[in-house]
C-alpha cells in the first residue's frame, strides 16, 4: 500500500522533500500507520467527540475542551460547518489524524487552492505532515533516524533510562562499549533504547529524527514502527524501480 501511494503521489512527495527535507518514505509510513492511506479516518463527528470528551471525561476534560475551542475556531477560519468534519473517537482528523490545534498550527495549503483539506486533498495531506515534522519535530534533512546497537549489558541500564530524547554524547556512549555504525558520525546527542521482542531485547541508537517521529505520537514503539515500515516501503519502492 505504501509503494502504491508513493507512486501515485510521487511528484507531491518529491516537492515536499525539496521544500521541507522530509523523505517520502517517512511521510508515507506515517499515513499508513495512522489511517492506511486514508482508508480509515474515523466516522465520528469531531464536534460530538470533542464535546463528549471535554465535558464528560474529567481526567482529560481540560485538554479536550481546548481542542474543541481550536476546532470551532478552525471551522470558522476555513469556512466550513462544524458539524461536517469527521474523525476518530478522540477527535483526530483526516488522513494524517491531526488534532484541531495541530491543524491550525501545522496544516498547509500545499496545492495553493485557498483551502487546507486534510480529508480529501493528498497534496495538503503530504505537505501538512512534512511541515509538522519540521515545525514541531525539528526534522533534520539528510540526517539518519536510528540504527541497531550491540554490546549492551546491565551496566548500560542508566543510558537506557535516560530516555528516548537524544541527550547522550555519542562519544561517551561509544566509549561505554556500545557498538553501532551510527555512532561514528552521529551529530550531537543520541539516545539508547531497548525494545522487547519475541526473541528478547533489541537495542537501538536514536538520533534527533527518531525523536521527531515521537513528536507525532510520543511512544518509542510508534516511532520504531513508522521507521521500520518506512525502510520496508523505501526498499520495495526502489526494488520495483520507483
Amino acid at each position: 500500500g505504501g509503494v502504491e501511494f508513493w507512486r501515485k503521489h510521487a511528484e507531491t512527495l518529491s516537492r515536499a522533500e525539496q521544500q521541507y527535507g522530509v523523505p517520502p518514505q517517512i511521510i508515507v509510513a506515517v499515513l499508513g500507520v495512522e489511517t492506511r492511506y486514508g482508508a480509515f479516518t474515523g466516522g465520528h463527528r469531531v464536534l460530538d467527540a470533542l464535546h463528549t470528551l471535554g465535558f464528560h471525561y474529567p481526567r482529560r476534560g481540560r485538554f479536550f475542551r481546548e481542542q474543541l475551542s481550536h476546532f470551532l475556531r478552525f471551522a470558522r477560519e476555513e469556512g466550513i460547518s462544524p458539524t461536517y468534519p469527521t474523525g476518530s473517537y478522540a477527535g483526530a482528523m483526516g488522513v494524517p489524524q491531526f488534532m484541531p490545534d495541530s491543524f491550525r498550527i501545522y496544516a498547509v495549503d500545499f496545492d495553493e487552492d485557498g483551502r487546507r483539506d486534510i480529508w480529501e486533498n493528498p497534496q495538503d495531506v503530504i505537505g501538512s505532515v512534512a511541515n509538522y515534522f519540521v515545525e514541531k519535530g525539528n526534522w533534520q534533512a539528510g540526517e539518519r533516524v536510528a540504527a541497531p546497537a550491540t554490546g549492551i549489558t546491565a551496566a548500560h541500564r542508566e543510558l537506557i533510562d535516560a530516555g528516548a530524547k537524544p541527550t547522550l554524547d555519542a562519544k561517551l556512549v561509544r566509549e561505554a562499549g556500545v557498538e553501532s555504525d551510527i555512532l561514528a558520525d552521529a551529530p550531537g546527542k543520541v539516545s539508547l533504547m531497548a525494545f522487547e521482542t519475541d526473541e528478547g531485547q533489541d537495542h537501538w541508537i536514536g538520533l534527533n529524527n527518531f525523536y521527531a517521529i515521537m513528536r507525532y505520537n510520543p511512544r518509542t514503539k510508534y516511532a520504531m514502527a513508522v521507521y521500520q515500515l518506512s525502510e520496508a516501503i523505501r526498499a520495495r519502492y526502489q526494488e520495483n524501480g520507483g
